[in-house]
């Protein structure tokens, strides 16, 4: 008798390994509008997330060219599993909308009753009715800047701070240069030229970012902050040597003297960034020297500040060249869009894992953070005092679901 018929008549034949699969999983239906918002040239998703998600059992509708702001063609997403479609109430018929931006008042028209929602909340541009006609709607609403990771840090305000704070420098670089009507300088250093000195106001994600890579080009950095611990933490984080330097009038406008180079970094919570370089100080700057206020998304951080766009963006005064473009991160879209896909992407799958984005928000402490509306109520505190909402408390909610 054969081998095989043996094991056959013992009924131990081998068999095909079945995976398990949760009985919960929910299929979803996302929908991708093309960003509308001025200046915004991100998309939520990549050609590759696209396919990852399909190859889950998940099913995406992109607008037709919501990618080319970010050189990602209809036909990437076509290849990859995606339903493009050139309407946008389409687009709004779907169980979850994904965007960077936040809906404006024709989107927000079009979510449907108790549809769900993963953009941007950006609390500064929002106003009481925004979110009344979420509630309205009974919208489950997820800010993406609000998500935490697994050491309670919000990823998506790090991931574009990062490349804030990289690609300030490049900007620099730039309008230093001749090519741009600069005064010739090269940013960094060569053997026997004196090194470009570069002032960094900020020690948080940005500044570190931006003295990272002013350091690996070889320049002069000082960074002032009002944080002790900030630019401790900063030195320590550098291998190179780093000046640092408490924020006070006096040592800030010596230095700013000597600069070549002004980043702009200040972060100040909700509110507006406090102003710490006046007209003065800038008048007393060298002539062709560049400042970049990243803070300008905020309010800016200098007395000469005046918001820019990426067509016009930027403006001469006092014979100093001025980059006060908000949203530095849009600049460069692509990279961009794939840090904000390597947070969405993830969290896409949970909820399908989970069954759902209410199982997700019981489950995940960190997702939980982002929501603010949920069941016609609001749960985000801030937006409750903002607005005066009737706070309710989410943690305590998912209890009783």
């Amino acid at each position: 008798m054969k081998k095989e018929n043996v094991y056959g008549s013992l009924g131990i034949l081998p068999k095909e390994e079945m995976l398990e699969v949760k009985q919960d999983f929910q299929k979803l239906k996302i929908g991708i509008p093309k960003e509308s918002s001025f200046q915004e040239n991100r998309i939520a998703l990549t050609p590759d997330a696209v396919s990852f998600l399909v190859h889950n059992g998940h099913t995406i509708v992109i607008e037709h060219n919501a990618g080319l702001g970010a050189n990602f063609t209809d036909k990437e997403y076509s290849d990859a599993g995606a339903e493009i479609v050139f309407s946008i109430e389409e687009i709004y018929n779907t169980d979850i909308i994904v965007k960077i931006e936040p809906p404006t008042k024709t989107e927000l028209k079009l979510l449907k009753k108790g549809q769900q929602l993963i953009s941007a909340i950006q609390l500064q541009t929002r106003n009481k009715e925004y979110f009344q006609e979420l509630l309205k709607k009974d919208i489950t609403s997820i800010a993406i800047e609000q998500i935490k990771d697994d050491e309670g840090k919000l990823t998506l305000l790090r991931s574009m701070s990062e490349i804030a704070g990289n690609t300030s420098l490049l900007i620099a670089a730039e309008y230093l240069s001749n090519v741009n009507s600069g005064k010739g300088l090269m940013l960094g250093s060569i053997t026997g030229i004196p090194p470009t000195d570069v002032v960094v106001i900020g020690a948080g994600t940005v500044g570190e970012f931006a003295s990272r890579t002013a350091l690996g080009l070889g320049c002069n950095v000082r960074v002032f902050d009002s944080s002790l611990s900030k630019l401790r933490r900063l030195q320590q984080l550098t291998s190179r040597s780093l000046s640092t330097s408490v924020i006070q009038p006096k040592s800030l406008s010596k230095a700013l003297k000597r600069a070549d180079v002004v980043i702009g970094s200040i972060r100040s919570g909700d509110g507006r960034t406090p102003c710490v370089v006046s007209e003065g100080m800038v008048e007393g700057m060298k002539d062709g020297s560049v400042i970049i206020d990243v803070s300008i998304d905020h309010g800016g951080c200098f007395e000469t500040s005046e918001v820019t766009t990426h067509k016009n963006p930027i403006f001469v005064k006092h014979g100093i060249i001025h980059y006060c473009v908000p949203n530095i991160a849009s600049r460069v879209a692509r990279t961009s869009s794939f840090a904000i896909c390597s947070i969405i992407s993830p969290l896409l799958i949970k909820i399908g894992e989970e069954g759902g984005v209410k199982n997700l928000i019981k489950q995940d402490e960190g997702v939980r953070s982002g929501v603010y509306t949920f069941r016609k109520m609001m749960t985000n505190k801030t937006l409750s005092e903002m607005f005066d909402f009737q706070f309710k408390d989410l943690n305590l909610i998912i209890t009783a679901i």
